[in-house]
Order: structure tokens, then C-alpha cells, then sequence
């Protein structure tokens, strides 16, 4: 069996279940997000770097009882702000120093927030299951079709020192297979077709950053995967790194468009 079809089976059950609403999706975002957490945090202690992983999961675990409970986003500045008190605590005790807090913080607002979007997308959006669906196939068009695009036509680096393979061209492809592909759906599923490409052009780009930013992570940690959960992809955060980008940026612009309707 080859490790595509491997990854397939392991990446179809978590993608499943991100379509279904209530507890399942809120116990299945808590596990990404710890495993997300794990990785991220693995990846700074390569370079010898202690972020608190303690805060990030317990983090995680309040996102899951504000879904479970609907207490809502309003109460996330309050629980950052007891996390990062506990983090100073840390830091005054000399068992961490302020880098190891930054690198704590990132990984909550990288991994923890973003992914949470996407439930928040499924619970607060109307049609959040359809919109769920743009996340994805913007993030998965795009890196498909920009590996296509770059793989027959690139000739231009787009940013070598960062990511050495990816092209202008792969990354114009990538923009196209997008638009493509939000268009179809929004026709098949009656959705604006403006909307549809406005954001998939704009989203795009978000994913590309996703996926350079991880990336270039990954290149300033001395690391060529974040993890081996998933054969022939890597980690969580190696086959979801466009997604954590796209997932807060559609959030926000479907949000904004329901607070103007």
C-alpha cells in the first residue's frame, strides 16, 4: 500500500468529522490541536528552546469547554490574560526565559485559534457547513495546482531562501485552481459567485503564506517535517499548514459580511 493511500485513510476520517457538528467535532478539534501543540513546540525544542507546553494545552482544553458551553470569543482575552500571568510566573522562577513565552503564545494563536476557527466557522456561520468546505478546497486547490503549475511551467523563484521549489508560476496556479474550484462549488451550491471569488483569489495568497510560514519555520529549526503522523505528509501541521491561515481569514471575512447584511 503506498504511502499516499496511507495518508488518504488516515486524512479522510479527520476531515469527516469536521463536517459534524456538536461534541464529536469539538473532541476531534481538541485532539488536533494538542498533537498540533506537540509538534510545534517539538520543532523550537530541536534548537533547544523550552517553550511552557503546559499553558498551550491547557489553552487547548478551555477552547474545548467554550464550544461545549457557547460561552463565546469574547471570552478568550481573559483566558489569555491568566496564561500569560502563569507565564510570567515561569519566567520569575528562571524555569523559562521571554522567548520560550513568545514561543508558547505562537503556538496557542498558530495552532489553538486558528484551527478553532474552523469549529467557530460550523457554529456561528449560517451555512458553515458549506463554508467549511471553501477552507478546504481553497487550501488543498491551491497546493495542488501550484505543485502542478510549478512542477510544468515554473521558471521564476518565488522565494528561494525560504522554500528553494515553489515558482511565481506554481504560485499563480495555485491562485487559479482556487478561483476554479470555489467557482464550481459556489454554482453547484448556490452560493454568491463574487464572494466565492473574491475569497478564493484573496485566500489563496493566505494559504501560500500558511504553508511559506511553516516553511520557513521549519527551515529556522533545522527540521524537514514537523511530525510522522501522517505517511508521506508529515505531521498534523505539515498536511494543515495553509488551512490554519485560511480557516481564521474566511472566518473573518464571513463574519464581516454577516454583520453588513
Amino acid at each position: 500500500m503506498s504511502e499516499r493511500l496511507m495518508s488518504s485513510l488516515v486524512i479522510l476520517p479527520l476531515l469527516a468529522v469536521l463536517f459534524i457538528k456538536g461534541i464529536p467535532l469539538y473532541l476531534a478539534g481538541l485532539i488536533i490541536m494538542i498533537i498540533g501543540l506537540k509538534e510545534f513546540y517539538r520543532a523550537f525544542n530541536n534548537i533547544e528552546y523550552r517553550p511552557i507546553e503546559i499553558i498551550g494545552y491547557v489553552f487547548a482544553i478551555y477552547l474545548f469547554i467554550t464550544n461545549v458551553f457557547n460561552f463565546g470569543i469574547d471570552t478568550y482575552i481573559y483566558a489569555i490574560f491568566l496564561c500569560f500571568l502563569v507565564s510570567i510566573i515561569y519566567v520569575l522562577m528562571q524555569k523559562n526565559n521571554v522567548i520560550d513565552v513568545c514561543i508558547t503564545f505562537s503556538g496557542i494563536l498558530y495552532v489553538c485559534i486558528s484551527f478553532n476557527c474552523i469549529i467557530l466557522t460550523v457554529k456561528d456561520i449560517p451555512m458553515g457547513g458549506k463554508i467549511l468546505w471553501i477552507i478546504f478546497i481553497i487550501s488543498f486547490a491551491t497546493d495542488i495546482f501550484a505543485y502542478l503549475a510549478g512542477k510544468n511551467f515554473g521558471r521564476h523563484k518565488l522565494l528561494p531562501l525560504v522554500s528553494p521549489k515553489k515558482t511565481v508560476e506554481g504560485s499563480i496556479g495555485g491562485i487559479m485552481g482556487s478561483i476554479v474550484f470555489c467557482v464550481l462549488f459556489a454554482i453547484l451550491f448556490e452560493l454568491s459567485i463574487p464572494i466565492a471569488i473574491f475569497v478564493s483569489l484573496t485566500g489563496s495568497i493566505v494559504a501560500q503564506l500558511g504553508d511559506l510560514s511553516a516553511s520557513s519555520i521549519k527551515r529556522y529549526v533545522g527540521i524537514k517535517d514537523f511530525g510522522k503522523l501522517i505517511p508521506g505528509h508529515g505531521g498534523i501541521l505539515d498536511r494543515f499548514d495553509s488551512v490554519l491561515l485560511v480557516a481564521p481569514y474566511i472566518y473573518l471575512v464571513y463574519s464581516l459580511l454577516l454583520l453588513k447584511l
